[in-house]
């Protein structure tokens, strides 16, 4: 079988995912949404799973469908010197 390349536009709309990366310097971790002006961030894992969900309920208002899926995306670039 193919392997098939990360889409975002086609996911669907009851799903929403979240681009996360921790910040190596400072601590702490950042959440953007894909597709959607959506960000936060946090100290742990447990309060960014927290903010990401106050932040999405927020921007969907009652007039747009709030997704029923909210997946964390967890990104780790690694450095390697030779």
């Amino acid at each position: 079988m193919p392997q098939r390349d990360y889409c975002p536009s086609a996911v669907s709309e009851r799903e929403l995912i979240f681009e996360v990366s921790g910040d190596e310097l400072e601590g702490g971790y950042t959440a953007r949404a894909l597709g959607h002006s959506i960000f936060t961030g946090a100290d742990t894992i447990d309060e960014l799973r927290e903010n990401v969900r106050e932040v999405t309920d927020a921007f969907f208002d009652e007039m747009m469908e709030a997704p029923k899926v909210i997946r964390l995306h967890f990104v780790r670039d690694e450095l390697l010197a030779r």
